[in-house]
C-alpha cells in the first residue's frame, strides 16, 4: 500500500511543500516517483515521517534529526525508546498539572500550601532511575548529595554556566568552527570543568556523554536550539578533548 504526497501531508497535518523539502535534503525520500513526477510513500516512509515529527516536537533541527535517524538500525528499538521518552514526559506533565491544580485550589480556598505539592513534577530526581542505569547508584547518590547541598543561588549559577556553555557552542557552530579548533576546545574545557563539579569525568564517560548529546533527543534539543548541528559539534569536541587530555 502507498499514499500520495497530498494524502500524507493532509493526514500528518503538514504540507506537501514540507514533505518535498524533506525529500530534497534526503531526510524523507519518496518510496516511488511516478511517471508524472508525483511522489508516493509506503509504510516504511510513514514510520520514518512519524519519527521525524516526534523529534521535531522535541525541538531538534533537521540536521540533528538526520544524524539521529542515520544511526538507527533497528526501527522497532528506536520507536520503543521514543515511546519511553514520551511516556516519561507525560508522567512529568501529569504531575505538574496536578501540582498546579493543587496550588490553585489551596490558594483560592485559603489553605496552607506544602512545598512538596507546589514543586511536584519539577524536581531533578525524575532522572534518578536513568542515572543509576547508566552510571550506577554511587554516581546518583554523590550527585544528589552535592545538588541538595547547594543554595538556590548556587543552583541557579550552576545552571546558568551550562546555558552559557551551550550558547557558546552554538555561536562557534554558526561561525563554522571545527571541533578541534582552539576556540571550541576552550569551550569544551569549561564544559569539562562544569561537569567536574559533580563527578570527575573519565575518558570513557566524557566520550559517552557526548554521544548521548546526539543520540538522546532531550539533550540534542538543548544544544540544537542554538543552531542546527550544534549537538554534533559538541559530541565531536568532547571526543577530541577526551582523546587529548583524559587517560583511559
Amino acid at each position: 500500500m502507498e499514499w500520495s504526497i497530498q494524502d500524507i501531508a493532509r493526514t500528518a497535518g503538514t504540507t506537501s511543500r514540507t514533505l518535498r523539502h524533506y525529500g530534497d535534503i534526503g531526510l524523507l525520500p519518496p518510496s516511488r516517483v511516478g511517471g508524472n513526477g508525483y511522489r508516493y510513500y509506503d509504510q516504511d516512509s510513514l514510520v520514518r515521517l512519524q519519527r521525524i515529527l516526534l523529534l521535531r516536537d522535541l525541538g531538534l533541527g533537521l540536521a540533528a534529526i538526520a544524524e539521529v535517524l542515520s544511526g538507527e538500525q533497528d526501527t522497532g528499538a528506536a520507536l520503543r525508546t521514543h515511546l519511553a521518552l514520551l511516556e516519561q514526559q507525560r508522567r512529568r506533565i501529569d504531575r505538574q498539572i496536578e501540582s498546579v491544580r493543587t496550588t490553585l485550589r489551596k490558594t483560592e480556598g485559603g489553605e496552607q500550601l506544602m512545598a512538596q505539592e507546589v514543586f511536584d513534577g519539577f524536581d531533578h530526581v525524575k532522572y534518578e532511575q536513568e542515572v543509576v542505569e547508566r552510571w550506577g547508584r554511587d554516581a546518583w547518590e554523590k550527585g544528589d548529595r552535592w545538588w541538595r547541598s547547594l543554595s538556590d543561588h548556587e543552583r541557579k549559577g550552576f545552571q546558568q554556566r551550562q546555558l552559557d556553555i551551550a550558547a557558546d557552542y552554538g555561536r562557534a557552530c554558526h561561525a563554522g568552527r571545527s571541533a578541534d579548533s582552539a576556540e571550541v576546545q576552550a569551550i569544551t574545557q569549561r564544559h569539562f570543568e562544569w561537569l567536574s563539579a559533580t563527578v570527575r569525568p573519565t575518558k570513557e564517560y566524557f566520550i559517552g556523554l557526548g554521544e548521548m548529546y546526539v543520540a538522546d533527543p532531550r539533550f540534542a534539543a538543548n544544544y540544537d536550539k542554538h543552531g542546527t548541528g550544534t549537538a554534533v559539534l559538541v559530541r565531536d569536541a568532547m571526543k577530541v578533548y577526551a582523546e587529548r587530555n583524559l587517560g583511559a
